[in-house]
């Protein structure tokens, strides 16, 4: 199971850096995402902050499993916020790729929970 973590812990942390760095660099899809549930600009650097603290604690999750494990529970948590934020405004095709993402985004927390 320590295998799996890794490597889904990898998969996720690069995940987030590049979506946080694309909340740094105002990437135009980020952005037109941001705009489509009415996310006002001031949220986009405190996002980008997260997404960080989020790779960082799955990544330090490989030498120290607990810190994983919560990593990865805020993880999928600000995923489910995500789904969240496209719901509330009745975006149904857009919560499609953030769903993807808590799925995505539990493999880290399920392979560190059986590794323990």
């Amino acid at each position: 199971m320590f295998v799996g973590y890794v490597i889904a812990a990898v998969l996720v942390t690069v995940m987030l850096v590049f979506s946080g760095r694309g909340l740094i660099v105002k990437d135009e899809r980020v952005m037109a995402s941001l705009s489509a549930v009415q996310v006002s600009d001031s949220w986009r650097l405190p996002l980008a902050a997260v997404k960080f603290a989020g790779a960082l604690g799955l990544a330090a999750g490989i030498v120290f499993r607990p810190l994983g494990i919560v990593a990865a529970v805020g993880v999928v948590l600000f995923f489910l916020g995500a789904v969240g934020a496209h719901l509330r405004v009745k975006d149904g095709k857009g919560a499609a790729f953030p769903v993807a993402l808590v799925v995505v985004s539990a493999a880290p927390l399920l392979f560190g929970l059986a590794s323990v």
